[in-house]
């Protein structure tokens, strides 16, 4: 009698152990979808992995799970079996809890509804101003392209200048977005994806300025690694400016 109870609880031990720990459910339906395989994908070491995956054969609903350790951005991919040309990778950022994706096969990227962490919702709030943003750029290419053609210097001259004044507007209202939700893991995210060139004031104001927990978070750590890293080669080019300086007196 023992060895059997001894040998149930080392089966159900074994069970227990085999079963993968998940704080993260992406489920949700893709409309159109026969066939294909679903991929749910973190970045991990600079390299793009899997960490959750299903077959879809019929039925258009989906349920992903993954175990995070800090809220991020993931990827869901899909694998198109249905002659498409292309396959389609949408993004979100994840937290904890729950996340539902509702798009289509036809526009999967575009039709995407994403609801889900206060990230999420304050990503597609900053991609809609930068939509527009992209927007006015286009047109900035289009009459550049015009100019040229008509060899026009006056308009280029005052076309490079609006660039820059379009620019300088989309990295300060991206320095104050990121301020204005210092205690989302968002902030430092878009601070190294989007205005990491900035001046490093900036981003030393981004950093001193997030919650404490959002410090320790992935992109809070790695927003510090990378101004340690700024600090580094600054200092580098300043001794070599320095250097070149006193070689030329």
């Amino acid at each position: 009698m023992k060895k059997i109870s001894l040998l149930l609880l080392t089966v159900l031990s074994i069970i227990a152990c085999s079963q993968k720990e998940t704080n993260l459910k992406v489920s949700g339906n893709i409309k159109g979808l026969k066939k294909g395989t679903l991929y749910l994908q973190m970045i991990e070491d600079t390299s793009l992995v899997n960490v959750d995956s299903l077959t879809i054969n019929g039925d258009s609903n989906f349920l992903l799970q993954a175990n995070i350790d800090s809220p991020q951005m993931m990827y869901l991919y899909l694998n198109k079996v249905d002659n498409s040309e292309f396959d389609d990778r949408l993004d979100f950022f994840a937290d904890e809890g729950e996340t539902k994706i509702n798009t289509s096969l036809e526009k999967f990227e575009s039709d995407a509804k994403i609801t889900g962490s206060k990230n999420q919702e304050k990503l597609v709030e900053y991609r809609k101003m930068m939509s527009r943003f992209n927007d006015s750029n286009l047109d900035i290419i289009k009459e550049n392209f015009e100019a040229q053609k008509a060899e026009d210097e006056e308009k280029l001259i005052e076309l490079d200048n609006r660039y820059e004044r379009l620019l300088k507007r989309k990295y300060l209202y991206t320095v104050n977005f990121a301020l204005n939700n210092k205690n989302l893991e968002l902030a430092p995210y878009l601070a190294l994806s989007e205005v990491f060139d900035a001046n490093i004031k900036y981003l030393d104001t981004i950093y001193n300025s997030l919650e404490k927990d959002v410090q320790k978070s992935k992109y809070g750590k790695q927003l510090k690694r990378f101004l340690k890293e700024r600090r580094k080669e600054e200092k580098l080019e300043e001794k070599i400016e320095a250097d070149n300086e006193e070689n030329n007196s």
